[in-house]
């Protein structure tokens, strides 16, 4: 059984106390299994993310002639052990000029970009493709910088679908622009050894761009001679759980410092809590500093508001001071979409800015979160790249949310159905491209989850576990 087209999210309405396993982390997994590809041996990667963008890349590596093992984890349902053959940066498989070797990519930006730059590495031509959506997506800095070493890219607007002509290891110089998307630098980073590439990273902050450092520090920690990986659960997947704490006014184990929970062995904190509140935390919580969206704890949960009053006039908790201005670039990457949601409920003007990326990705997200929340009775201004949210002082309503087959549309309004009557989320199963089991953990009987019911909306019927899985 599938996820209707439509549900409705029924808000929460006693306290609850959980503590949320989330799969592993998309941005590590699809980078691991490059440099898995590019290892002299084999590579096991434990904890790898299982869903639609990491299935793409696991099925183009296939394709690509590699020897790929995939196991079930007893951990996590979405995740999965997968052992990777490395060949040392050769790529067996390849096409011709008149038969180039299709790739598809989906709506994955990383494999997508990745993939560009890995294929070069082969010798014969490769044919990258993807969804209507992916093939609107930017690529031209970053097949610029392949051209810089020689490599030959047709492509009718730089964009995909593009054909690619592999060429082996070609030792130069390039540089590449992290303004759009800093996958285009990743992407070079990962095959510059085996390439022998020497990459230049321009564009503003360049050299702390966290998704270029999450690189570079997977390509010193995960050995080229092969072995075994670890890969840390996604911190934009649990932002989701920590904000549904925050809207469920759990102050206190909902926002330990992540070393605090290093420290605890990633235990439950085990402070006293009041009687009758909410306490909602993300188990094995990154502290590695990789994932920017692991600083979600000390932004998002961070924001009490200045005049402490819900749309409705219900008490919000207070964690301290709270930014009233948060940025895509220098604080948040994706998750900053969940602040977009706790926004409304902060009793303050709260600024999103830097958010240009965000309108070059899954779908134009700028303008569908300022007109999906327009549509819940939130007031906000959408000016550049900067979208300002004000407090509500009325109560919030319900609507039929368009996600615009976003994942991450889904997740945000999900939540905000936690605390806002009403909230039908089109599309649910758009969720399957980093979280397909995100709506059976919402639903899950604590501790193991939320408890939270979640109708069919055509018939009100409440759905079972098995109804909830994205495929």
């Amino acid at each position: 059984m599938s996820l209707p087209d439509l549900i409705e999210i029924v808000p929460l309405e006693t306290p609850v106390r959980a503590e949320i396993t989330v799969p592993g982390s998309k941005s590590i997994t699809n980078r691991a299994l490059i440099l898995a590809a590019l290892a002299d041996r084999e590579t096991i990667l434990q904890g790898a993310l299982w869903s639609e963008d990491t299935q793409v890349m696991v099925e183009a590596l296939s394709k690509l002639g590699f020897k790929l093992g995939v196991e079930t984890d007893p951990d996590e349902y979405c995740n999965r052990k997968i052992t990777v053959k490395g060949l040392g940066g050769r790529i067996p498989n390849t096409g011709t000029a008149d038969k180039p070797l299709d790739i598809f990519v989906g709506n994955a930006g990383t494999a997508a970009r990745f993939l560009a730059a890995f294929v070069c590495l082969g010798h014969g031509a490769y044919r990258l493709q993807g969804t209507p959506r992916m093939d609107e997506r930017p690529q031209a800095d970053l097949f610029v910088a392949l051209r810089e070493l020689g490599y030959r890219i047709e492509s009718r607007n730089d964009k995909l679908p593009a054909t690619i002509y592999g060429a082996g290891p070609r030792a130069g110089q390039c540089r590449v622009s992290i303004e759009e998307s800093s996958q285009f630098a990743s992407g070079l980073l990962l095959c510059a050894k085996r390439g022998s590439w020497s990459v230049e990273v321009t564009g503003e902050n360049a050299e702390e761009s966290p998704y270029v450092v999450m690189t570079s520090r997977l390509i010193e920690v995960l050995p080229r001679t092969g072995g075994t990986f670890q890969i840390e659960p996604d911190a934009s997947s649990g932002s989701y759980f920590w904000g549904a704490g925050w809207l469920l006014k759990a102050q206190r184990t909902v926002a330990p410092h992540p070393l605090r929970r290093q420290a605890l062995g990633g235990q439950a904190d085990p402070l006293p809590q009041g009687e009758g509140e909410s306490s909602i935390s993300v188990a094995r919580w990154p502290s590695s500093g990789w994932q920017v969206d692991a600083d979600l704890l000390n932004v998002i949960l961070r924001m009490a508001p200045e005049e402490p009053v819900e749309p409705g006039g219900t008490v919000l908790p207070t964690h301290g001071a709270a930014p009233s201005e948060i940025s895509r670039e220098k604080d948040l990457g994706d998750s900053i979409m969940t602040a977009a949601i706790l926004a409304p409920f902060m009793g303050r003007v709260v600024h999103l800015t830097d958010l240009g990326r965000l309108r070059l990705q899954e779908t134009e997200r700028v303008r569908a979160l300022r007109i999906e929340l327009s549509k819940c009775g939130v007031e906000v201004l959408e000016k550049g790249d900067t979208l300002t949210i004000f407090p509500s002082r009325q109560k919030l309503h319900g609507t039929e949310v368009e996600t615009y087959n976003d994942h991450r549309m889904a997740m945000c309004f999900a939540i905000l159905g936690l605390k806002v009557t009403g909230i039908k989320i089109k599309n649910p199963a758009c969720v399957k491209k980093t979280f397909p089991n995100f709506f059976q953990k919402l639903a899950a009987s604590p501790p193991h989850g939320l408890g939270v019911r979640i109708l069919d909306a055509a018939t009100g019927r409440v759905l079972g576990s098995e109804e909830l899985f994205a495929e």
